[in-house]
């Protein structure tokens, strides 16, 4: 458990209620989830199940239990990510929202100057404008048709080097000489890592070849919507230090470091949403609306 203080940029704190709500970010590899009460951020994250709404309800159950409530003072929640369709939680209040623009907002909270966001999931990438005044997506654009440039790549190549994927950033930190990968493809690019290892090139500089060109497919998305300061990286795989210095290096501008892991970025953004509801009286007694709210 977090303070806001801890957490929020300290201009955006005040913009906050004490509403007690939920954030729920079903990802493809990891369900995140943000509980905001009074001035207390309680976060909660689980590996994603077969089933969506299993992954949510632990989700759920963990945050109940660490905030000691009940369900029933959950006054709204919003869902987002991967399975956020099929979401339901009974008698709580739920709209659904997309991704983009719970991340955009969970970024501007965590710091109120930021223009681009680029988020790296298990199977999509994304790159994100974002207006400083109000948190709200200005353009966007979306890898979701190829592996590449994806954390299920990485964790496939990671598995070729026998690295753990939480070794395989650091791995890449030891290069000296980063190996070229050409390929684009996922296909291709794990036979590449094949022929690099039969070669004998030191593992090191086969894992910083490879994130150099993942972060080179991510460069193609953010020129697509120009690059604007400040940058911050979300997402499962910003927590790979190799892959943020590649992106650093790739981009030549530094990622804006913020007070919660920005892997919540999404799950944040759609408890902030929850309240900014509320605050609104935008959410009727025994509302529920399941569809996507851009």
């Amino acid at each position: 458990m977090k303070k806001f203080q801890e957490v929020i940029d300290d201009s955006l704190i005040g913009e906050l209620s004490h509403d007690t709500v939920i954030g729920v970010d079903i990802g493809s590899r990891t369900g995140k989830a943000v509980l905001l009460d009074g001035d207390n951020i309680y976060t909660a994250i689980v590996p994603t199940g077969v089933y969506a709404q299993e992954t949510a309800d632990k989700l759920l159950g963990k945050l109940l239990k660490e905030a000691q409530l009940e369900k029933q003072q959950i006054q709204f929640m919003v869902g987002t990510g991967y399975g956020r369709v099929i979401l339901d939680f009974g008698n709580i209040p739920l709209q659904i929202i997309t991704e983009i623009s719970c991340h955009a907002m969970g970024a501007h909270y965590l710091n109120a100057n930021v223009q681009t966001i680029v988020d790296i999931g298990g199977q999509d990438s994304k790159a994100i404008r974002v207006d400083p005044r109000n948190g709200k997506v200005v353009e966007f654009i979306m890898n979701d048709k190829c592996a590449a440039g994806t954390g299920i790549f990485l964790e496939k190549v990671a598995n070729l080097l026998d690295l753990s994927v939480e070794k395989f950033g650091q791995e890449a930190l030891k290069a000296v000489n980063p190996s070229d990968i050409s390929s684009q493809c996922v296909v291709f690019a794990e036979s590449e890592v094949i022929s690099l290892k039969a070669r004998g090139e030191k593992r090191e500089d086969i894992a910083a070849g490879i994130h150099v060109a993942t972060i080179r497919r991510i460069k193609n998305l953010i020129n697509r919507i120009g690059l604007q300061p400040d940058l911050i990286f979300s997402g499962g795989v910003s927590n790979n230090a190799g892959m943020k210095k590649a992106l650093e290096d790739m981009v030549g501008y530094p990622v804006s470091p913020v007070k919660l892991d920005a892997i919540y970025a999404g799950a944040l953004g759609g408890a902030i949403l929850a309240q900014k509801a509320l605050l609104s009286n935008a959410v009727p007694t025994g509302y529920k609306e399941n569809k996507y709210v851009s």
